[in-house]
């Protein structure tokens, strides 16, 4: 199988987590706080994944520079995009389930689901460039990929049944993402097969900052308005989980 190919199925496989939440939340209506804590949880593994799969990696294959710039263009690139998608309130809260998505009806719920493609490219396009080189997918990026993925597509599944979408368009819009999640990996491994070291450092380094500033933009604090306190605990307990996971290795 061609290295585009295992790629494009790895970040099917990571998408595939935004249609089973949105399938549980079609079928059952799982408490706020269980969800929040996935996502606090997440959220953790997300960060340890970045800095040590992304970050301290990209370093250790060029150099600090390539690191430090590609970070800030990231975080800029996604911070700008997330506001022009969020404009309007319709996208800004697309991971929740409560009351704040029922205005789907008029055009939110296409804004939810080009915010959370908005999250998903930098993830997916990390796990097309991790295979790049022979190295084999990164567990950690992969686990964390999938643990983020699950309570957003959980949660705004779940807030557009309540704004009156029916499961067919719920389920298939989902997938429609989890399909542009495995074509942005692909992409990813088949369009950077030949780059060099600095060039892989670089991607990674932009998609860390963009990651890095959607947790903090969005899902910490969306987090801890419903879970509260037990947060930072969910968090540090995704980070460590994480860390072991990288530790123990890389699969492919």
């Amino acid at each position: 199988m061609a290295l585009w190919q295992q790629a494009g199925l790895w970040g099917l496989l990571g998408g595939s987590a935004l249609v089973i939440g949105a399938a549980l939340a079609c079928l059952v209506e799982l408490p706020r706080r269980v969800t929040a804590g996935i996502m606090a949880f997440g959220c953790g593994v997300l960060i340890s994944a970045v800095a040590y799969d992304l970050l301290l990696e990209g370093y250790q294959q060029a150099s600090i520079r390539p690191i430090v710039a590609g970070a800030l263009a990231g975080s800029v690139a996604f911070a700008l995009a997330n506001r022009a998608v969020s404009r309007g309130g319709k996208a800004c809260h697309r991971k929740r389930s409560g009351e704040q998505q029922t205005d789907a009806d008029d055009g939110g719920g296409f804004a939810i689901a080009i915010g959370s493609l908005l999250d998903g490219i930098p993830e997916s396009v990390v796990l097309g460039v991790s295979l790049v080189g022979g190295g084999g997918v990164s567990v950690a990026m992969l686990a964390a990929i999938f643990l983020s993925n699950l309570p957003e597509g959980l949660s705004s599944a779940a807030g557009m049944r309540k704004a009156g979408r029916g499961r067919t368009y719920v389920l298939g819009l989902w997938t429609g993402i989890a399909l542009m999640s495995g074509i942005a990996s692909a992409l990813g491994a088949g369009l950077l097969a030949d780059a060099s070291p600095a060039v892989l450092a670089t991607v990674s380094a932009v998609a860390a900052g963009a990651l890095l500033t959607m947790i903090a933009d969005t899902m910490i604090p969306e987090a801890v308005e419903v879970e509260g306190g037990m947060t930072g605990v969910l968090v540090v307990l995704g980070l460590l989980v994480a860390f072991v996971l990288s530790q123990g290795g890389r699969g492919g």
